[in-house]
């Protein structure tokens, strides 16, 4: 095992742990039974997964419902995509969210399915946490899989995040906030690893409506993009347009 490999297995362990151990810690949380009910539309201008162009730079429309009680949720969320043979990913997701004072601990399970295309389907582990105070956010996730893309490789993705909301309104009217993310993604095979990262400004408006503009890049070569996506990908710089309504 690589050295980057023993780090990225001590990263995902001390993240799982604490999310378990903070699911255990805080069982009244779980006698706050309110269903909630939540979905969302999308529309981008790129499908970015990890740095990586899902829809080969071109539109992306996607949808999400979501369902909540006490600490756990559930959801499904779809989108267009080069991925599938029928252009289409539907995932779903299910975990639970124990809060500690300011702290927010997430510990779930995401299954990827490509309709088309069963070979494809696959599913991730996940274990994060994130911190508030005042208007700044901070947070760590990582993302562990056993048979990334049905191919029998053991992928890991750990992510970093950082945000900030602005206490006043831009022109009385929209809510802004800046964000940021780096994130490393490898794999226990012969496939290129690589640092994926993004910048970018939100302007919430009319309390459901949110519109982002963000900064996407990797490290990745070319050659390692076109290999690692199945010739669908792209890696390079971009900027990247979306409007969000939630409901």
């Amino acid at each position: 095992m690589t050295r980057r490999s023993r780090e990225a297995g001590y990263i995902k362990a001390c993240l799982m742990g604490a999310a378990f151990v903070a699911a255990l810690a805080f069982p009244a949380q779980a006698q706050d039974k309110k269903l909630t009910l939540s979905g969302t539309a999308v529309l981008t201008t790129d499908y970015i997964f990890r740095g990586v162009s899902n829809t080969d730079e071109n539109p992306a429309v996607q949808a999400s419902f979501d369902a909540g009680y006490g600490i756990f949720y559930a959801g499904v969320w779809g989108s267009n995509t080069r991925l599938s043979p029928d252009d289409i990913e539907i995932d779903y997701y299910i975990g639970l969210k124990p809060v500690w004072k300011s702290v927010t601990f997430d510990f779930g399970a995401l299954y990827y399915t490509f309709p088309g295309s069963n070979d494809f389907d696959y599913l991730e582990l996940k274990a994060g946490v994130a911190w508030t105070g005042g208007n700044w956010t901070l947070g760590a996730v990582n993302y562990w899989s056993p048979d990334n893309f049905g191919l029998g490789v053991d992928s890991n993705a750990t992510e970093g995040a950082v945000g900030y909301t602005f206490g006043s309104k831009l022109f009385n009217f929209f809510s802004p906030s800046i964000s940021g993310l780096i994130g490393y993604q490898s794999y226990e095979a012969i496939v290129p690893e690589y640092t994926y990262w993004n910048a970018g400004l939100t302007l919430g408006f009319m309390e459901r409506w949110s519109a982002d503009i963000r900064y996407w890049d990797t490290n990745y070569t070319d050659d390692e993009c076109f290999t690692n996506s199945g010739g669908f990908g792209n890696c390079d710089e971009r900027v990247v347009g979306t409007v969000k309504a939630t409901f």
